[in-house]
């Protein structure tokens, strides 16, 4: 079985599928893992009767084996009142047999978000994302300032992971700050998995 990084995001729009796919780009180039992009799915909002079914099609949703498969983890969610959104939140809180397990404990991760505005919450979302996985005892990957896009951005990307600003309408196009930043995260995540691992 190839080894391989997992790209783990929740997005009703393009804006974190977008920052998803330039971060498969980064580790893909880093040569040694594939990447492997899923999603989590909508919690229905209704109590007082059955949800409908999950639809038959659309995006992989991510299984427990996927988490158990990965040799690290990029995770990412837009944010939802400076968190990161209740699906990827209901997701997490259904790992609790892998803490257990210690399934995680080990691999690096990292982080990734998108939010409506420039001052919408993107560090208070990307930290509210490490917390469960400083709990599983992951190793947490950010951007250092060695890349000149954190200095240069007007937009989205942090020291704590990867960011897009989509504006008022929702603009899933990263701009190529935020673009080479996404691609430098998911670079690094695969070079820490690979000083983490040796190879099998």
């Amino acid at each position: 079985m190839a080894e391989h990084i997992l790209i783990l995001y929740y997005s009703r729009q393009g804006s974190t599928a977008a920052l998803a796919q330039q971060i498969a780009h980064g580790v893909a180039a880093h040569g040694r893992f594939e990447p492997r992009t899923r999603t989590v799915p909508h919690v229905a909002a209704t109590i007082d009767r059955v949800a409908p079914p999950l639809p038959p099609d659309g995006a992989v949703y991510c299984t427990k084996a996927d988490l158990e498969q990965c040799s690290a983890l990029a995770l990412g969610s837009p944010t939802r009142f400076g968190n990161m959104a209740a699906p990827m939140k209901h997701f997490l809180d259904n790992t609790v047999d892998l803490w257990l397990a210690g399934t995680l404990v080990g691999k690096p991760a990292a982080v990734f978000t998108s939010t409506g505005s420039l001052h919408g919450g993107q560090e208070s979302t990307l930290v509210s994302m490490m917390l469960p996985l400083l709990h599983h005892g992951m190793v947490l990957v950010g951007l250092p300032y060695s890349e000149p896009g954190l200095n240069a951005t007007t937009r989205g990307g942090t020291p704590y992971g990867a960011s897009h600003v989509s504006g008022a309408r929702g603009d899933p196009t990263l701009d190529p700050t935020e673009r080479d930043l996404a691609r430098a995260l998911g670079h690094r995540l695969a070079d820490v998995a690979a000083k983490l691992s040796p190879p099998r």
